[in-house]
């Protein structure tokens, strides 16, 4: 630990510390050698929804993790559209996710992004996809 000289004008100089309760109850300073015990659990991440769609299907439900980024990633040789889809009834009402107000995460070709944030314990998600040839391949994933 390094030292601070005190200096002139002030012949003193304040001193603050942070400690926690150790396993006897004593006050344990924090330092180096007993730092502040604190974790951060990272929620575990759901399987992701995977596949290849050569004809039209809807994929899922998939329930994502909270708080975490959802990524799509579209591959493969095809055309036609790939549209995600949230519901929070169980899959009974799946409508397309918007940005603003405007159609959001629609693809008709290659991608790989992050498409989505969920906060809602409920939500599940769809793949809409519709492939007039080819085959794409897909993955749903946080």
């Amino acid at each position: 630990m390094t030292q601070t000289p005190i200096s002139v004008p002030a012949g003193f100089a304040p001193a603050n510390a942070v400690g926690f309760s150790d396993t006897d109850g004593s006050l344990a300073l924090v330092s180096s050698a007993t730092p502040f015990p604190v974790s951060f659990e990272q929620p575990t991440a759901p399987d992701a929804l995977e596949g290849t769609a050569t004809a039209t299907l809807l994929a899922g439900p998939w329930m994502p993790a909270i708080g975490r980024a959802i990524t799509l990633c579209l591959s493969g040789t095809w055309s036609g559209k790939v549209s995600l889809l949230r519901s929070t009834d169980g899959g009974a009402t799946r409508i397309p996710v918007t940005a603003g107000g405007q159609p959001w995460a629609n693809f008709t070709g290659n991608a790989c992004e992050p498409v989505w944030e969920e906060a809602d314990a409920a939500a599940t998600f769809y793949l809409d996809i519709v492939i007039s040839s080819g085959a794409a391949k897909y993955r749903l994933a946080n």
